[in-house]
């Protein structure tokens, strides 16, 4: 047994004030026996899609000595679902951290699938106008269990889920902040496919609410299991979902009905 959480923030450009609820519902998770807390997309930083990025993060700034005082302080795995890490040329990563309970950098993760669309109410998103794409699959292994990490828009793409999955990962980390208008129709079918089909736990951090005039999460922060069901979904409000992941319940799923064995193509 592993016991997650999945937070649910609603983030803002007001880094110290995003950092102080983010650091209430770490401890709300921990009070309630988590011991891998999943923080979401752009937790410490959040802006409207037609603003310039006004925060960067280098991997040895302040951010990430934050994270490592609250990962230390609490003995816990902590995955920083994303901020803005300084890169080349003017652009950001958009970047995801996992640290063990000493405060060390288990793995980073860069986001690779980068949102360029035109929402049905004609906004148009353009994430790689200031974002960098990442090359690298990333996993590493937490209380002797492979976990595999992305971010939101990467959700959509389920190529990068088999590739985790073929690497042993048995859960599945998708920070997000899902627009209102995709989220509503989209968000909870997606985690529970890539939880089937790769069976494995899905834990989806998420963001919600109203963080500008122009910007709106979808939220329904939630845990899946590797058949599909949800083990917790939270409410509109900041949060957290908690769920023990029973990896005897994973191997018995893929024991008798062994889908991952009986891939034909790479």
């Amino acid at each position: 047994m592993m016991k997650v959480a999945a937070v649910q923030m609603c983030s803002t450009d007001n880094v110290e004030q995003n950092l102080n609820h983010a650091r209430g519902v770490i401890d709300l998770a921990v009070a309630q026996g988590a011991t891998l807390v999943a923080l979401p997309e752009n937790f410490a930083y959040l802006r409207s899609e037609a603003e310039d990025i006004g925060y960067t993060q280098s991997l040895n700034g302040e951010l990430t000595g934050w994270l490592r005082d609250v990962a230390r302080f609490w003995g816990i795995h902590l995955l920083a679902g994303s901020f803005p890490e300084t890169a080349p040329g003017g652009k950001v990563y958009n970047s995801s951290l996992l640290l063990d309970p000493e405060g060390a950098v288990l793995a980073h993760y860069r986001k690779i699938h980068l949102f360029d669309a035109v929402l049905p109410d004609g906004t148009v998103l353009a994430e790689s106008r200031s974002v960098e794409p990442g090359t690298e699959v990333v996993t590493a292994v937490v209380e002797g269990v492979r976990v595999g990490l992305s971010i939101c828009y990467d959700l959509r793409f389920p190529e990068l889920y088999r590739r985790l999955a073929v690497a042993g990962a048995e859960v599945l980390c998708v920070p997000s902040a899902f627009t209102f208008q995709t989220g509503q129709v989209h968000w909870e079918i997606l985690l529970r496919a890539r939880a089937i089909e790769n069976q494995a736990f899905v834990v989806a951090p998420a963001q919600f609410g109203q963080h500008t005039p122009q910007r709106r999460s979808y939220g329904h922060a939630m845990i899946v299991d590797p058949w599909g069901t949800v083990l917790g979904v939270a409410p509109e409000q900041e949060t957290v979902v908690l769920a023990d992941l029973d990896f005897d319940r994973l191997h018995q799923v893929r024991a008798k009905m062994p889908c991952l064995s009986h891939r034909r193509l790479s």
